[in-house]
């Protein structure tokens, strides 16, 4: 599919009945998909300390929480913060003085996880209804974007890290989990492995990714490959730092 405003409603609608199933005790992802994406890529004993919807909502292919290196008191935003499961695991790291916001796009989504930070007891948090194209937060909000197998979804990635870097502070920094193909692949190769919505066709190959970051202002880029996820295609974890500010 190559019309954006089409390709974001597939992203829409599939990410909106996943919030809808998991509310109505159905689960949202297929076994198949269970060992590249999902809630099992999280510790059971940081599961177990958040609520199942949560849990069950977590269409993510890494755990960018893990990565990110959150300290107290630090601002923390999610792109595409879904059911809130990376949103609550922030605001637990940076503690009472520190503050997570998560960022989506789908109503069922954000309904689902205000239900979610609530039963937490989660007071450190807030979701907000908007794009990751287009984030409705300030310049030099916060200290740490993450983001969890959300970048590839977008049509838009320039804007997307253009974005990332805008409401990151001076010195701030990168830490998300995110699809990438090996720089062999094609587009159309990409695209024969999987679909939008299921987070393969518009992953950025590794050489496109160091590049787009580059060019929207990051240093100190990184790109590394966790686990494979199709045919030349990994989850990954993406690190790039700010310039300026104390770091």
């Amino acid at each position: 599919m190559s019309d954006a405003s089409d390709v974001h409603e597939q992203v829409r609608v599939r990410y909106a009945e996943a919030a809808l199933s998991v509310r109505s005790g159905s689960a949202c992802c297929g076994a198949d998909d269970e060992a590249v994406f999902g809630a099992t890529l999280y510790d059971p004993q940081v599961r177990g300390e958040l609520p199942d919807d949560a849990v069950l909502a977590s269409l993510g292919c890494g755990n960018p929480t893990a990565v990110a290196e959150l300290r107290e008191g630090e601002r923390v935003l999610d792109l595409g913060s879904g059911g809130g499961i990376d949103v609550l695991l922030s605001a637990r790291r940076v503690g009472p003085t520190g503050f997570a916001y998560g960022v989506d796009m789908t109503d069922e989504m954000l309904d689902l996880a205000r239900a979610n930070a609530a039963r937490a007891g989660a007071t450190n948090v807030e979701f907000v209804r908007g794009t990751i194209e287009d984030v409705p937060l300030p310049d030099a909000a916060v200290d740490v974007v993450i983001s969890n197998c959300v970048v590839n979804l977008s049509t838009d990635k320039p804007s997307v890290l253009a974005e990332a870097f805008r409401v990151l502070r001076p010195g701030g920094r990168l830490g998300i989990s995110d699809v990438v193909a090996e720089d062999h692949l094609s587009p159309a190769e990409r695209a024969e492995r999987g679909s939008y919505v299921g987070c393969v066709a518009g992953a950025l190959s590794r050489a496109e990714y160091v590049r787009g970051l580059q060019d929207a202002g990051f240093t100190d880029v990184a790109v590394t490959f966790t686990h494979a996820v199709a045919d030349g295609m990994h989850s990954a974890i993406v690190r790039a730092v700010k310039p300026g500010g104390r770091e």
